[in-house]
């Protein structure tokens, strides 16, 4: 949104819990893509300070987990895998291009993998997404419902 690279770093040093995720088509570059908002934030850390160690791996994909959890005051119910913490999970296909080799997971994670490479969704210990078909909504008739709020969107914008 052009308003400047949150001093990430400095904030984390401070004990300070930050957040990464994705909040609609206007803030997440119209794709809700938490994999690619991942790399971005590793990379403008990086190019911002002017060092490729200023955001590693491991860190964004904390912030993306277990971090954002801690930023909303909800570590206790969600943000990593735990017994007695809600069970939300993603299994990831690891058969792309893009996913192999695999060295380390966390870079996998943050800057090679994409949503498209995610097959299945567990929120809650409940399937809503196998084999990236999604189970708990039509999707066609979201999609036309997108389709129809977007021509209302776009008609009052003229």
């Amino acid at each position: 949104m052009a308003s400047g690279v949150a001093p990430v770093i400095e904030e984390r040093a401070a004990g300070i819990a930050v957040g990464l995720g994705t909040d609609g088509p206007a803030g997440s570059n119209n794709d809700l893509d938490l994999m690619e908002e991942m790399d971005l934030a590793a990379k403008l850390q990086k190019i911002t300070k002017m060092d490729p160690r200023a955001l590693g791996a491991k860190a964004v994909v904390e912030m993306a987990t277990i971090e954002g959890a801690k930023a909303v005051h909800l570590e206790k119910e969600i943000g990593s895998l735990e017994a007695g913490k809600k069970a939300d999970i993603i299994l990831i296909s690891l058969d792309a291009p893009n996913a192999v080799p695999m060295y380390d997971v966390y870079s996998q994670l943050a800057y090679a993998l994409k949503a498209s490479e995610v097959e299945t969704v567990i929120i809650g210990g409940r399937v809503v997404m196998r084999d990236r078909k999604l189970l708990t909504i039509k999707e066609e008739e979201v999609l036309a419902k997108a389709r129809e709020y977007g021509k209302k969107v776009e008609a009052s914008l003229k």
